[in-house]
């Protein structure tokens, strides 16, 4: 089973549409996928995707992050990455995905240095299927 460290802007945009972030979030819901997250990375899904501008449903949003909790693995995700290439506030992302030897799926590839974890939805669906 394939591991994961889903970025903010995946759950974002498996809200907003059904593409490939959509699928992946019920690759996970099913079972097929295992996501990795640390306390800081389930602060930040609450506290952007209750943002006024999305409008998300509360439920809606509580339920995905509680299936992340319910079905992933928790992570210290502090290994405070010494890459200078990635941004503050990603490092969390990505500490957990180092942590857990996890791909790490985010719609921003470029706030991330090149690395083979790090992929797009696309890129992991294309892994994955």
């Amino acid at each position: 089973m394939l591991k994961v460290v889903l970025d903010t802007n995946i759950l974002v945009s498996a809200l907003l549409t059904s593409g490939p972030p959509a699928f992946i979030v019920d690759l996970m819901a099913d079972g097929k996928i295992i996501p990795f997250y640390s306390g800081l990375i389930i602060e930040e899904y609450y506290e952007v995707l209750s943002r006024e501008k999305f409008n998300f449903n509360p439920v809606q949003v509580i339920r995905l992050i509680d299936d992340i909790t319910r079905v992933g693995i928790a992570v210290e995700g502090k290994l405070s990455a010494k890459n200078k290439k990635v941004d503050d506030d990603d490092k969390k992302f990505y500490d957990a995905a180092k942590e857990a030897n996890a791909f790490l799926i985010t719609g921003n590839i470029r706030h991330f240095p090149k690395e083979d974890f790090i992929v797009t939805p696309s890129q992991f669906l294309s892994l994955y299927c």
